[in-house]
């Protein structure tokens, strides 16, 4: 072998012993750098008007905090992203984009189905829940005596359109500008206003909605979740949809 090759060998060797000599430190300090923020942009997330515990023992602030500032967030954070290559979705009304969502082009219309479609359910989800929020009266109450045949079958034909919502999605109460009332479901973060609807009032039946205490006991979560429902917020919804300016 020449004094050439030698001197190679002996220095590729020095390198390697000097690499496996190194300090570790580096290498761990890359590993757990903090992760990049989530892309700023037109959508935000609504902050929650309550304290995350307000509604235990049927919602625990476990839930409340991971359902709000990871689940919602992500949405958010999605939105914001597909925005910035589509900045048009930062400056059209959500609904007007959902109600019109077949006529986005194909490669963003899954995107944002799920993620503004998440956005809008969530930000109505939780403007209709709050502590302490009393009982239906009103055009409330008249409308649901009318449409959907008092409050306690209204309650028991919801749960029951929620527990047979298969896999993640949501149990919906639609209001039409007449004020007139329906229950109806949708899959994953499907609204009725992908169809030209307004939403009154929802439920939210993915698992990440209640699982923490639940488990699999859906039907245990639908009944506690009436003792966090914000009356007064729904009527304020209903009187919005009746003057045409219920959005999201």
């Amino acid at each position: 072998m020449s004094s050439i090759s030698r001197r190679h060998l002996l220095t590729a060797a020095a390198g390697v012993a000097a690499i496996a000599a190194a300090p570790r430190v580096v290498f761990a300090q890359a590993a757990t750098a903090p992760a990049a923020a989530p892309a700023a942009g037109p959508f935000v997330l609504p902050p929650l008007t309550y304290a995350t515990n307000v509604f235990e023992p049927h919602i625990d602030a476990k839930t409340m905090e991971i359902h709000h500032d990871k689940h919602h967030a992500a949405y958010v954070a999605n939105m914001n992203a597909i925005a910035q290559t589509n900045p048009q979705l930062g400056t059209t009304p959500i609904e007007d984009i959902l109600g019109n969502i077949n006529a986005l082009n194909d490669n963003i219309k899954f995107t944002v189905r799920n993620n503004l479609g998440g956005h809008a359910n969530h930000t109505m989800f939780w403007q209709i829940m709050g502590a302490n929020g009393g009982k239906p009266d009103g055009e409330v109450l008249a409308a649901i005596d009318k449409d959907l045949g008092g409050l306690e079958k209204f309650q028991n034909d919801f749960n029951a359109a929620g527990g047979r919502q298969f896999g993640s999605g949501w149990v919906f109460v639609t209001v039409t500008k007449a004020g007139k009332l329906a229950i109806e479901t949708r899959p994953n973060q499907d609204s009725p206003i992908m169809d030209g609807k307004r939403v009154l009032m929802g439920n939210d039946v993915w698992e990440h909605a209640y699982y923490l205490n639940y488990q699999n006991r859906r039907a245990d979560y639908l009944k506690a979740w009436w003792n966090t429902v914000n009356w007064a917020k729904v009527s304020e919804r209903y009187a919005a949809a009746k003057a045409g300016t219920l959005t999201i």
